[in-house]
């Protein structure tokens, strides 16, 4: 526990000791990707550097999940083209590197730290091709094929979307439709995950998701009241593979709810956030996960104290099983396959930081502590034994950068 304490002081040490100007958004100043296309820039062609390094450290107890840490990067470089005012190409490579490790396991998606379960491997770094093609429809409507804005910009809750995951994880793929109204924000995809063609072993694995807000009046209004809508639906199965047993499995997670942000801009005290959100799990097809129904219900407060963000929620649950999202938030052990607890109940406090550096550079800063309660835990094959309450704690640092410099300019002179 001693490093454990070493690096949160250390976290500490070094947000009071920065510049006053900052944010206190990771999520939407580190993480966020601006999908927006500017028509002025048609027929410019640029080179970019798009760029996450980070150092997070997860100190955890418990059975829920093993404590481990993450020092690395990931880098995708890219050529971006305006052929017209409202299409946008992206071309490159996605690049990603853990200090300290030479070999990358292969042939399959990263959808966080993957364990090593091939003989195929990469040298040097993990890469994948990146490529990402999009239409402005309209000023509401945004069309993108191929990588996807993935990760943060769904804006979905850690119960369905762990935060880690835009250290970890292939960027999403597949297709994409984004619509911003007065009324509504829209965010509906498709990451196809796993391409089969004709006999192959394994199985065709895709991801929908819808990410959804009403707005009941202006974001920018003193109080604003919205309703927010999620879900995430996981799907492995194929017509042309040659699985026989099991060939099919499909899983959802939705949320649903009410938030409500009070925009007080007065002193330090920038803006108060409150969101009442229930979840939901199930199997709807397939017998591989120990439950087929399972709810839980996540109470969330959020303040903005100058350039501070302050976090705290609490969380309970039954028989729910998160797809993609922090696995405190679930009633399964990741660390020990087959253990589940009954009703496990948590309370989650953290802190962030953020600093811009003009419009390119970014610096986030966060701290965690996950206090779960006491409950019952179930091994398989074995008589229950009771789970005693953990401490668990995670800080990071991460400084993102997404530099260009125009190459040419196509068109009249």
């Amino acid at each position: 526990m001693k490093k454990q304490y070493v690096f949160f002081c250390l976290i500490l040490a070094t947000s009071l000791l920065i510049s006053i100007q900052g944010k206190a958004q990771i999520n939407e100043t580190v993480f966020h990707t601006n999908y927006k296309i500017d028509p002025k820039k048609k027929g410019n062609l640029y080179i970019q550097l798009d760029n996450l390094s980070f150092f997070k450290d997860n100190e955890f107890d418990g059975s829920t999940q093993k404590g481990y840490s993450l020092p690395g990067l990931w880098l995708k470089p890219k050529l971006i083209y305006y052929p017209l005012k409202n299409i946008k190409i992206e071309a490159g490579a996605y690049l990603l590197k853990y200090w300290g490790a030479n070999k990358y396991p292969s042939g399959m998606p990263y959808a966080g730290l993957p364990s090593w379960n091939t003989d195929q491997y990469q040298h040097g770094f993990h890469a994948l091709p990146f490529f990402r093609a999009q239409i402005a429809l309209s000023k509401q409507v945004n069309l993108v094929l191929g990588d996807i804005y993935g990760g943060a910009d769904h804006n979905l809750i850690e119960p369905l979307y762990n935060p880690e995951r835009n250290l970890t994880a292939d960027p999403e793929a597949g297709l994409q439709l984004l619509y911003n109204s007065r009324f509504v924000k829209l965010d509906a995809w498709v990451n196809w995950e796993s391409f089969i063609f004709q006999d192959s072993p394994h199985q065709e694995a895709f991801t929908f998701g819808i990410s959804a807000r009403a707005k009941i009046n202006k974001p920018k209004s003193k109080f604003h009241i919205y309703v927010p809508v999620q879900i995430i639906m996981q799907h492995k199965g194929g017509e042309i593979d040659t699985i026989t047993t099991s060939s099919v499995q499909t899983w959802a997670n939705l949320a649903g709810g009410l938030g409500a942000t009070y925009n007080i801009n007065y002193g330090v005290l920038k803006r108060i956030n409150l969101e009442l959100m229930a979840a939901y799990f199930s199997q709807q097809a397939g017998d591989k996960l120990p439950f087929d129904k399972g709810h839980g219900f996540y109470p969330k407060v959020t303040v903005d104290v100058y350039d501070f963000r302050i976090k705290a929620a609490y969380w309970k649950c039954k028989d729910f099983i998160t797809l993609m999202g922090n696995p405190f938030f679930g009633a399964v052990s990741v660390s020990y396959p087959g253990m589940t607890f009954k009703d496990p109940s948590l309370f989650y406090v953290g802190a962030e930081y953020c600093r811009t550096f003009g419009k390119d550079f970014a610096l986030g800063i966060d701290i965690d502590l996950f206090a779960q309660s006491g409950t019952t835990a179930f091994e398989p094959g074995k008589s229950s034994v009771k789970e005693s309450s953990a401490l668990s704690f995670s800080a990071g640092v991460y400084f993102r950068m997404t530099p260009s410099l125009l190459l040419k300019k196509f068109g009249k002179e």
